[in-house]
């Protein structure tokens, strides 16, 4: 899996990182304003030493996403999504992406 190649393709943009205390919940932002009426918005999570897990699938539905105690919000004209952590844990430091396919 190459960031660059995703982020080329798919034309997202993210912060370069984030930081949180245990228990206080944070807000991943994507930007992909060249979004296709094709696209499924994509989010993945890569834990250290791990393959890339998919954590939230969606073309325009903002849904909770109960396994990370949080959610994915997506703007209304599609532009823009944010994956919510409600409680993150140590844990749950990784990688977080989103994508476009």
């Amino acid at each position: 899996f190459s960031m660059s190649v995703a982020v080329a393709r798919a034309q997202v943009q993210q912060e370069a990182s984030l930081e949180t205390t245990e228990g206080n919940g944070i807000n991943i932002t994507c930007s992909h304003p060249k979004i296709q009426t094709s696209d499924w918005i994509q989010w993945y999570r890569q834990l250290p030493g791990q393959a890339p897990e998919l954590l939230a699938l969606t073309m325009k539905e903002s849904k909770e996403l109960p396994a990370i105690a949080g959610g994915l919000w997506v703007s209304s004209e599609r532009r823009s999504s944010a994956l919510w952590l409600g409680r993150p844990r140590r844990g749950d430091a990784a990688v977080y992406y989103c994508a476009l396919g």
